[in-house]
């Protein structure tokens, strides 16, 4: 009975350790997918966009959107 909880501990050990070692290769390089989520990406412009487009409408928003896009494609998004 004792040592089948030995097995299985280390088991995930090394299934984590895989894991880890996969994410890491991920983030590097310039072309690695982003490291935010988009509707975490931008604050700042989402908010100004956002704004624009429910008091104006979104043809008057221009301005903001494309500024909102530059953001995200700063930030490692394809948009």
């Amino acid at each position: 009975m004792g040592s089948l909880p030995l097995h299985s501990t280390s088991s995930v050990i090394s299934l984590h350790s895989e894991k880890d070692q996969g994410s890491g290769s991920v983030s590097s390089g310039p072309d690695s997918k982003p490291k935010k989520k988009i509707c975490c990406a931008c604050p700042d412009t989402k908010k100004l966009r956002d704004e624009c487009v429910v008091e104006h409408g979104e043809s008057a928003c221009e301005k903001w959107i494309e500024a909102h896009r530059k953001c995200l494609r700063a930030e490692g998004f394809k948009v």
